[in-house]
């Protein structure tokens, strides 16, 4: 059983906590906060029972999943890694649950989605091998690059996001994402409009013309990705997409050195919906761009069958960077292949009222300037 040594974290800002023995509390190197001892070993206990919680429910949901038939195809997928599972190890976070693996050369000292500054390495137990792997395209340097264009002219971020050495804290994860294949087909019905405008004598005239408009077809469909960690959010990753597939590569541990990889913990059962809903969008999508030439065209009904195929497993690039302030998680994730990115950025209202109060004060002397030449 590998032994820990905790790093505090400023619940505040995330910055390292340290104990100043003239207050008797931890204070925050960035934020000024301070805490009781208590009140810290409290919030972290709470959080590795949370992490403890959460990956024995991840672990029953995949058995669960093991035995239930989603309708796609997961027989090709193996666990076998064969001589690589002992060049691996794996990491876990007490505090988000996060388990990631990477080769033995790696060492992880924060969690890439929590940034708890503290993961425990443990002995490599094999899930699932991936079936494909995306390399990093982008370095670091090009992420931190992105990352300060990014921040640049918000003057009023919080220090805790601008800070050089948080800014150097971005790593480079390899994400799990479930890939699907088939076809959908189906038909769609629409009403349309088509209209003109003409003058006749002394009056304008227009004419509408309605039209019942039907379309099918089908679509074959390959490797569409729906991400398998539950600490990503959907919604970035689809940000951040597409990604070239071009570049795909028969999974190899050689590539994952100097880089986490995240194990899956969302099923191919419980990703199952999502993946048919946008299999199912892109055929209604396609049917409805091809009634063109008309004014307007309004959905009355359709119906979409899938034929669901063989489910792949990869691991594709993200340059990730987690900040909290105020009690608020934000993350920064950018593809690493094609360095599209999305983030979602706080405002420091003390920055805020400072610059207006600087701002109000220098046009206050100038009012009083210009008064007092009038006078």
């Amino acid at each position: 059983m590998p032994t820990q040594v905790t790093n505090y974290q400023c619940p505040a800002c995330t910055g390292p906590l340290h104990f100043v023995g003239s207050s008797g509390k931890l204070e925050c190197d960035y934020c000024g906060s301070k805490f009781d001892v208590s009140e810290i070993e409290a919030l972290y206990a709470e959080k590795e029972q949370k992490a403890a919680d959460a990956q024995k429910a991840a672990e029953e949901k995949q058995e669960k999943a093991a035995s239930t038939d989603t309708g796609w195809d997961a027989s090709g997928l193996s666990g076998d890694w064969g001589q690589d599972a002992a060049g691996m190890k794996s990491y876990s976070c007490p505090s988000c649950g996060a388990e990631l693996i990477c080769d033995e050369t790696t060492a992880a000292t924060s969690c890439p989605y929590c940034g708890n500054p503290s993961v425990v390495p443990g002995q490599f137990t094999g899930s699932l091998k991936p079936d494909f792997v995306l390399p990093f395209k982008l370095s670091r340097d090009d992420a931190v690059k992105a990352l300060k264009a990014y921040y640049k002219g918000k003057p009023f971020l919080p220090r805790a996001f601008t800070a050089e050495n948080h800014v150097q804290e971005i790593k480079g994860v390899y994400v799990p994402f479930w890939m699907f294949d088939g076809e959908a087909e189906g038909s769609a019905q629409y009403e349309a409009t088509r209209s003109r405008s003409f003058t006749s004598g002394d009056y304008e005239l227009t004419e509408t013309d309605h039209f019942d408009v039907y379309r099918e077809g089908s679509l074959a469909f390959s490797k569409v990705p729906v991400d398998a960690s539950s600490k990503m959010p959907d919604d970035y990753m689809d940000s951040i997409e597409p990604f070239n597939y071009d570049d795909l590569k028969p999974f190899s541990t050689a590539y994952l050195p100097g880089f986490l990889a995240d194990k899956y913990d969302v099923s191919v059962e419980d990703s199952a919906a999502r993946a048919d809903n946008r299999c199912e969008g892109s055929l209604v999508s396609a049917l409805a761009h091809s009634a063109t030439g008309y004014d307007s065209c309004v959905p009355v009904s359709q119906d979409v069958k899938l034929r669901r195929g063989k489910v792949h497993y990869a691991l594709l690039p993200v340059w990730m960077l987690h900040t909290k302030w105020n009690g608020k998680d934000y993350l920064f994730a950018m593809n690493g292949q094609t360095g599209k990115l999305v983030g979602d950025l706080p405002t420091s209202y003390g920055k805020f009222w400072g610059t207006f109060a600087a701002i109000a004060a220098g046009l206050t002397a100038a009012l009083s300037a210009v008064y007092l030449f009038l006078t």
